[in-house]
Order: C-alpha cells, then structure tokens, then sequence
C-alpha cells in the first residue's frame, strides 16, 4: 500500500458514536455504513455545509470516518477517544437550558441524546470505556468501497502496522488505528465543575485498567478544555457563552495527584508506557513537566509529544513577547500555541510535532484574512491556504537549522479532524490531503530556491521529501521508534 499521510490526531468516532444514542440499543457501531451511527458513514460536505462552515465555522460533516480515510489512501489513523467533557454544557444559558445543548451540538455534530446523555451520566472512564468498545465491535470486519475491501484493526505496536501494510493488497487492505486518549479527566476526575472530586486509588486503578486494554493508548493528551485536578489547561475555548466554564485551573500547575498520574502513565516496569501528550497543558504545567524529564526521567528515553499543535512564533515561555521571527505576525500568539524554545526541547527528545489543520489555531486572523479568495478558484484557494501551512514548516525549519540540528524531521501532521475544528478552507476532509500536496510542494520549492545556500548541508533535501516528510515519513519513523 503506497503512503499518503499518517494522521497523529483524530476523532474518527466523535460524531458517529454520538449519534449512536440516537438507536436503540445505543453506543453501537452500526455494520451498515449507510448508518449515521456506523464509523465508515461517509458524508463530505455538500455546498451548503460548506458555506454555513466559512460564515459560522460549524463542522457538521464528516471529516476523517473511515471510508474518507480509505478513499485517501491513508494506511495509519492515530484516533483519540475523547470522554466528552460535561462543562461544555450550562445550567442554562440566556435563560434556557436548549441554548447551550444547541451550541454544543451544532459545534461537534453529534445528537440532542448525546447531549442528555452528557447531562445525566456521572462517569467519564465509563464513557471512555464505551468508546473503546465502539471501536472494538467493528475491529476486522470487511467494508467494501469500489470493489475494494477494507478493514480496519487496533493495532498494539509498529510491527502490527509493518505487517498491515506488507499483506495488504490492490484489492484487500487494512487500515491500522493506534489508540490514544484526549484528556486524563478519563480515568475519572473533574466530574465537577467547581469542586474537586477525584478519589486518587480509583484514578490509578483506571489508569491500570486501561493499560490491560487489548490495545493499550500509545499516549495521553494529559489536559483537554476544562479543570481536570490532573494538571493546569490554556484557554482554548473563546465562545463567550461557554468560556467562563473554563476559567477553575486555568494556566496552574500539575497537582500532587497529576505527578502520581504520569508517573503510573510512564512506569515501564511491568508492561509499556503510555507517553505524555503535552497540547492542552498550560504554561506552568508544560514547565513543570520538562523540569520532570530533566529530573526523575533524565535517563530514560521519553520523546515529547504535541499530537496536534501550533507554532506562536514567540522565543520562549519566559520571554514570552519577544520573537526572533518575522513570521511571527503570521500566527496566533496564544499560549496554548508553542514557542520557539519547546520546538527546540522536542527535537532534542526525538518527539513529534503534530501539525493541527485548523485556522484558529495554525494563522493569525491577518494570515487568514489574506488567504480567502472572493471569487471561486479551487487552484487559487489552494495556494493562498498552503501558505498557511507552509509557514508553520519553513519557522520550524528554520529554526531547528539554527540550532544545528536536522530541520525536517519533526513536523507531521496532526489534523484533529473530527475534534470540533474549523478547518483550512479547502481542506475540508482527509481526501483534501492530497489535494493540497502539490502546493505544499511547490512551496517548499520556492522557498529552496531563495534559501537553501544558507541551511546547512545536510538540510538542503528535495522539495518533495521535505512533504512527504512532513505528511507521513516522520509520524512514521516515529511510531517506529515508540510504539512499540
């Protein structure tokens, strides 16, 4: 099976999974693709859905379910289970309590009975659990799209995917899903809003349960949206209605129980880790966790990891408004964006960098403002939006070359597809991936043409390996390396 893009973050089963509770029985992975409820149902955005996501930047379509993962030719999904966080919802919201449901469903596109679900149950490692078993229903059985036939399978280390792409042929092939989780409040804490809740010797039986999983997660994004008594979050919500939501724990520390969480998620000593996925983490917390590795872990061989992310083009956490850049104005300055002197510690630790394929997160609101395109041109819209990409990979790049370091061998892409984005318009869906390639490419020969005298020698590579680096070369030398 040739490559296309391995994916480091994704949510295939967020919106069919939601509807699932739409059935009776719910949580069911329907084995009819035609199934709103089935993680092979295809749905691409129509026009319509197109334009409601330039005007309101609501997602309703389907971004990465499997037969659009298939139809580009993407072998490796690394899938985040999300227990969905329950303070996304109000009591009630300019007075009414339908406000905040519609808001939150309209945002993730999954059902009103989600939504109630969401409301009413009390246990997030449950829900966690469920999502686990959707995916689990439908691991090996066959799906035919245009008289191929498709599987997909979790998988528990590189060899299984090696193995996956080896016996896969033109017609029978397998797409293999390494699990992750997004958010440690799923092995069950900040349950409560404004109080705090989690029973330590429960949290740290979870997190052994879940590592006697058939398929334990290769990594944890440690933080998510909302307080988690783990560690401290950024802000990353900006919806006015819902933000004050995510204000308890905002920018603090990790806590006594979130060092005992991640030294029961690192300990090797009777089984493999489950590594630490830094996005989410709030400044404090981010530095406390490298001081960690500097420390208890100086030893040991632990990549650091951001599964989706953004440059902010700024030098350091504690110069945190000067830039070396000037590309700097290009992106958004937000703190749960990274700085130039975290690019440099995930280098130097062998870690990835997921690249997330969203507009809040990856440009400016100049950067974006000059990318739109006002009259219809698919190449046009193509070229402008690359640039938004590009400019991720060139400060990056450029970077990791100051440092004397090999400077494309970092960056993959981490679309968090699915996971409640507003996508590069044009990039919709993972069958955009390859549509956008050719841009990329021509970018990058751009830009070896004005300045590749000046990187050192052994960063001067093509202009099409330094994309196929980027889309599935270094996530896979990665999985090589750890996920083992």
């Amino acid at each position: 099976m040739s490559m296309s893009y391995i994916d480091l973050h994704c949510h295939p089963s967020l919106k069919p999974f939601g509807k699932s509770f739409k059935y009776d029985p719910p949580k069911q992975n329907a084995s009819h693709s035609g199934r709103k409820n089935s993680i092979w149902h295809y749905s691409p955005p129509n026009f319509l859905e197109r334009q409601v996501n330039r005007l309101l930047t609501l997602t309703k379509f389907t971004q990465t379910d499997v037969t659009a993962v298939a139809k580009a030719n993407c072998y490796v999904m690394v899938i985040s289970l999300y227990p969905f966080e329950k303070h996304f919802l109000k009591k009630k919201m300019l007075g009414f309590k339908f406000v905040s449901d519609l808001l939150v469903n309209l945002a993730a596109g999954v059902s009103q009975k989600r939504i109630d679900n969401l409301r009413n149950h009390n246990s997030y490692f449950q829900d966690l659990n469920d999502e686990y078993d959707y995916y689990m229903q439908r691991h090996n059985f066959a799906e035919v799209i245009k008289g191929v036939t498709y599987t997909y399978r979790l998988v528990n280390s590189y060899a299984e995917i090696s193995n996956h792409k080896n016996t896969s042929t033109d017609t029978r092939k397998i797409i293999s899903l390494v699990p992750t989780i997004e958010g440690a409040h799923a092995f069950e804490t900040g349950l409560d809003k404004d109080n705090d809740m989690a029973d330590e010797t429960t949290v740290l039986n979870n997190i052994d349960t879940v590592k006697n999983w058939e398929h334990q997660p290769f990594f944890i994004t440690l933080a998510h949206h909302f307080y988690n008594e783990i560690c401290g979050h950024a802000r990353s919500i900006s919806i006015g209605l819902i933000k004050k939501n995510q204000n308890r724990g905002l920018n603090t520390d990790i806590t006594d129980l979130g060092f005992k969480v991640i030294d029961k998620l690192l300990d090797n000593s009777t089984g493999k880790r489950i590594f630490i996925d830094i996005k989410h983490m709030s400044k404090a917390s981010r530095t406390s966790y490298y001081k960690l590795l500097e420390t208890t872990y100086s030893n040991q061989d632990i990549p650091i990891i951001v599964s989706h992310g953004a440059v902010n083009g700024k030098r350091s956490i504690s110069e945190s408004n000067s830039s070396d850049t000037p590309l700097g104005k290009y992106f958004r300055a937000d703190d749960i964006n990274f700085y130039d002197s975290e690019i440099l510690r995930i280098a130097k630790s062998k870690g990835i960098f997921g690249l997330q394929l969203d507009e809040r997160r990856i440009a400016s609101k100049k950067a974006i403002r000059s990318s739109r395109i006002y009259w219809p041109s698919k190449k046009r819209r193509y070229r402008n939006k690359s640039e938004l990409i590009w400019r991720q990979i060139q400060h990056i790049a450029e970077l990791l070359d100051k440092n004397d370091l090999f400077c494309w061998e970092t960056i993959a892409i981490g679309s968090d597809f699915d996971g409640i984005v507003n996508p590069i318009k044009g990039l919709w869906t993972a069958e955009n991936i390859k549509d956008i390639k050719p841009y990329l490419i021509e970018k990058a020969q751009d830009y070896l043409n004005a300045n590749a005298t000046k990187l050192q020698a052994r960063n001067q590579i093509s202009a099409s390996e330094i994309i196929d680096r980027v889309l599935f070369i270094n996530a896979n030398e990665f999985l090589k390396q750890y996920f083992n």
